[in-house]
């Protein structure tokens, strides 16, 4: 073997702090047992890429790191698509051949073990139930599962909006029902002005793809008890990470569901963890199985989430590791914060796979030992490309790697096990009961109720009033204590308004009164203007008493005054 290779891989993977073991490096078909390749555990926070084309071995991939990780302490989280990640709760198999030719070929001693394991299920038949609140989920994570665009969305966030402000607590779909149906209605139209309003052809939209949710079993998915993240950082008593393993093989028809409740997921440990920064292990390692259902049809706002999460989560102590067919499936922006990287062979049968192998290429470091788009076509079952970060942050040198088989069983459990494994878990006892307490839906319908009732009421006291004279004791006496009451009030209010009336028209003759005294006084000094202007002729002035009198009375006379 080229020593310049050997020295590379020696030196490049070498750690003096805890790490998890891949395998060893190859070489023109030869294995380098002496040195493993390895990635440090405080560098697990650093998110990773599991790829490859089916059958080449990611799941063994994830149930290796997995398996591991568990063994050092660290929780983990697995989205279990196919459900054949379950084995990795049994020991495995010691005597399969071909787990023992992995391991003689490696230069080691298969030593099978389980972890400890548990099961959750988005339907409850499969693990513990796992719940979510329709708030807690927001508008933008429930516009991808209820399959909306851009502008069906906005609307449903003014639903969100209008239920925070008036204290509405979304808790389940029947709740997001009443109240969409609600602010549609005659109702609350006026209401729902104050927020931009809604056309009646958008609100056919969302309710319909609510009644497709809740004909698909999704509303049992949304209410409470809500599943809380903290469950999922458990440790056992002798400090496993307990592996947390999410089945999904019951609901993969439904994958706008589970790949948003993983980004759901995502947000909440985001939101609950306290920042840490660089850890030597990490709190949590989320794999997330199938990950181009999280990317497919994704709007820019989601895809902005899912990218600004993955940048962030890191200083939580969470590390996510995407595993999907090709690095193509991921966006450019998600792929640039993936720091580890095992790249399983790809098979290009078409023009677009050819494609899709020269960019694959181009995203490893240069390497002086492989011819990185021939490499990768040819790597078998159980090997991979193999690049992570060094402790010092530096990539390490790119290794063909044939991989380490999981300790733990690699295939699915047997159901009878599966299910035992269940009812024996806390979890399944402490989420088994759904709670509904009062919420949106209950609110919204005892305020219509309440008013309905009050309308009734008001047209059987008018009914009552038009038989019967409720001004004497006759009429009066035909009535109920309680209608009596109203009537009573009723006819207080009544006096009290022809009071308020009598009042408001004695104010306004006042007004008029003295309105007409200002005119009167104004009048009586205009005429006195004008017979001291008329005093004043042709520039000459009349200076004597007597004559001014005479004037005077003279224009008084003429212009109406009493001289």
């Amino acid at each position: 073997m080229d020593q310049s290779f050997r020295d590379e891989m020696t030196s490049g993977y070498a750690l003096t702090e805890p790490g998890l073991v891949i395998g060893s490096p190859m070489l023109g078909g030869e294995l380098l047992n002496e040195a493993r390749v390895q990635v440090a555990l405080s560098m697990m926070n650093r998110h990773g890429l599991i790829a490859g084309a089916t059958g080449t071995g990611k799941t063994k991939t994830l149930q290796l790191l997995a398996g591991q990780l568990s063994q050092a302490g660290v929780p983990v989280f697995i989205s279990d698509i196919k459900g054949d990640v379950s084995g990795i709760a049994a020991p495995g198999d010691a005597a399969n051949p071909k787990v023992q030719e992995r391991a003689a070929s490696l230069g080691l001693t298969f030593e099978p073990a389980g972890h400890p394991t548990e099961f959750l299920s988005l339907s409850g038949l499969l693990g513990a139930q796992v719940r979510a609140t329709v708030h807690s989920f927001g508008p933008l994570l429930l516009g991808k599962v209820l399959d909306l665009n851009e502008t069906q969305t906005s609307i449903l966030s003014l639903i969100f909006k209008y239920a925070d402000d008036n204290h509405l607590p979304l808790l389940d779909l029947a709740d997001l029902t009443t109240t969409l149906k609600f602010l549609a209605s005659d109702e609350g139209k006026p209401i729902l002005e104050e927020y931009g309003g809604m056309s009646s052809a958008s609100v056919g939209v969302l309710l319909r793809s609510i009644v497709v949710l809740e004909q698909e079993g999704v509303d049992a998915f949304f209410g409470e008890p809500e599943f809380e993240v903290a469950d999922l950082l458990r440790t056992t008593p002798d400090g496993h990470g307990i592996v947390s393993v999410l089945e999904l093989s019951d609901v993969m028809d439904q994958p706008r569901l589970f790949s948003t409740f993983m980004l759901w997921l995502l947000a909440q440990l985001y939101e609950q963890l306290p920042e840490v920064g660089d850890l030597p292990k990490p709190k949590l390692v989320f794999f997330f199985d199938e990950a181009h259902l999280l990317f497919d049809d994704a709007s820019e706002a989601l895809l902005d989430q899912i990218e600004r999460t993955a940048r962030l989560i890191r200083s939580k102590g969470v590390g996510v590791y995407f595993v999907t067919q090709a690095p193509t499936d991921v966006p450019s922006s998600v792929l640039a914060q993936l720091g580890n990287r095992v790249q399983h062979a790809l098979r290009a049968f078409t023009p677009d796979d050819a494609d899709a192998l020269r960019k694959t290429a181009r995203t490893f470091p240069m390497s002086d030992h492989y011819d990185v788009e021939k490499t990768i076509t040819s790597l078998g079952i159980g090997e991979a490309l193999v690049t992570v970060l060094s402790p010092r942050g530096v990539p390490t040198p790119l290794a063909a790697t044939r991989l380490l088989p999981p300790d733990s069983l690699m295939a699915a459990l047997p159901s009878t096990d599966l299910q035992a494994r269940i009812a024996a878990s806390l979890l399944t006892t402490k989420y088994a009961t759904s709670v509904d307490r009062e919420s949106a839906h209950e609110i919204i319908a005892g305020r219509i109720a309440a008013a309905r009732e009050a309308a009734s009421q008001q047209a059987a006291d008018q009914a009552l009033r038009g038989s019967v004279s409720p001004t004497t004791s006759g009429g009066l006496n035909t009535m109920t204590p309680a209608q009596q009451q109203r009537e009573i009030t009723r006819q207080a209010r009544e006096m009290a308004a022809a009071e308020r009336a009598v009042e408001r028209e004695r104010k306004a003759e006042a007004r008029r009164q003295a309105s007409l005294e200002r005119v009167r006084q104004a009048d009586a000094r205009r005429r006195e203007r004008q017979v001291e202007q008329a005093i004043r002729t042709g520039g000459k002035v009349i200076t004597s008493k007597a004559g001014q009198d005479i004037i005077r009375g003279v224009f008084g006379t003429l212009f109406g005054g009493k001289r």
